[in-house]
């Protein structure tokens, strides 16, 4: 898209600008004047020199000129600042999109979710490739903003080597279990998972706020009979439960469960949060689940609670169901993450024979998402 103009109008408030097939775009006067690139106005990291309240209250656009050098210079009253922005740039920030969601629930494009067909196609990588290659890794760190999950295969098989996975794209979230934690038998468990029972699908720590937004598992050993790993998109879940239960759905959404976990001394730990997450735009951006740890629920009116236990019923069917899995079994060296604000994470029952040693630990999306921005900006400038 090219713009062929630019207009000044609403007594200089609005910016109109038109591409070639006649289609228009509106910035505010005020906006355009807060987002200014210039180095007066930003500094070389991007952050803002100035306040809104350094801004005339008054500021409208005094002229706009499109030059042929893909750039919109425009000048502001009262102040007189003159600044340039490039016409990708307004392209890439423009709110007068004309798009409004109206069903709660939806997911932005780069999401996919999927079910157990996925199965055969399990997005993996090597850890010595991506630990190597940015574009590997670039991939690999997609797939799981993608997804929600992903595998490494080819990894050092030594204690503490889940750090190395961390290292690759941000940094450990340490919480009262460690930098990391055992999983594996113990005598005297202080967590269930710390036995050899099955464990069903659910997100960890429900009961933090924040809640740590990815979960690293490694294994070092694995010969015991079962224990399979199982992964579940929460998102799928929820977006079935809509189609079947609308008004489960929003009672889910609408109202808070609670989380609790008091399982050691000088820990108890209380968070307040819907099973299903929202944005006040209605964008799905997460998922609460975990039987363990569901407090009793005090947060829903009473005619509302059998609709709501009606849509926790079968949102723990949906879980369950064997269809809604993807199932591996890890081999020393070999770990997995998921996005614990979206997928769902179960383990399957394994003997007393053999053994099972897995690590595991926390990190947050913020430095994965960071990574991946800055690799995608490599590969774009290269």
């Amino acid at each position: 898209m090219t713009y062929v103009s630019a207009d000044v109008t609403d007594n200089g408030h609005t910016l109109l600008l038109k591409d070639s097939n006649a289609n228009e775009t509106r910035f505010h006067a005020m906006w355009l004047r807060d987002n200014a690139l210039d180095e007066e106005t930003r500094a070389a990291n991007g952050q803002r020199l100035i306040t809104l309240n350094g801004i005339p209250k008054d500021t409208v656009i005094q002229s706009a000129v499109l030059s042929k050098d893909e750039n919109i210079s425009i000048k502001f009253d009262p102040d007189g600042k003159q600044t340039n922005f490039p016409i990708g740039w307004l392209q890439d920030h423009a709110y007068d999109t004309h798009k409004t969601q109206t069903e709660k629930g939806w997911l932005p494009p780069m999401v996919e979710t999927w079910d157990g067909s996925l199965n055969n196609a399990v997005p993996t990588a090597d850890f010595t490739e991506v630990a190597n290659d940015r574009k590997k890794l670039g991939d690999w760190l997609t797939a799981i903003k993608r997804y929600g999950f992903a595998k490494l295969t080819g990894g050092p098989v030594e204690n503490g080597a889940l750090t190395k996975v961390a290292d690759l794209f941000g940094y450990i979230r340490e919480t009262n279990y460690g930098k990391w934690f055992e999983v594996r038998t113990e005598v005297n468990p202080t967590n269930l998972a710390y036995t050899g029972l099955g464990l069903q699908a659910h997100t960890d720590n429900p009961y933090r706020d924040p809640v740590p937004t990815l979960q690293i598992l490694y294994c070092l050993e694995n010969s015991a009979e079962g224990g399979d790993s199982m992964v579940v998109d929460g998102f799928k879940i929820a977006q079935k439960l809509r189609q079947e239960m609308p008004e489960g759905f929003e009672a889910l959404s609408s109202y808070c469960a609670r989380f609790e976990y008091a399982g050691e001394a000088g820990v108890k730990l209380m968070s307040k949060r819907p099973m299903i997450e929202l944005n006040p735009d209605g964008e799905l951006i997460g998922i609460r689940f975990n039987n363990r740890s569901c407090a009793p629920i005090t947060d829903v009116p009473f005619d509302t609670m059998p609709t709501y236990y009606e849509a926790y019923r079968r949102f723990c069917e949906l879980v369950d169901a064997p269809n809604m899995a993807v199932a591996f079994k890890l081999q020393p060296g070999e770990s997995f993450i998921v996005d614990n604000t979206r997928v769902l994470h179960a383990r399957k029952g394994y003997s007393g024979a053999g053994s099972r040693w897995l690590q595991g630990c926390y990190a947050d999306k913020d430095g994965l998402y960071s990574t991946l921005s800055a690799i995608e900006h490599e590969m774009k400038v290269a």
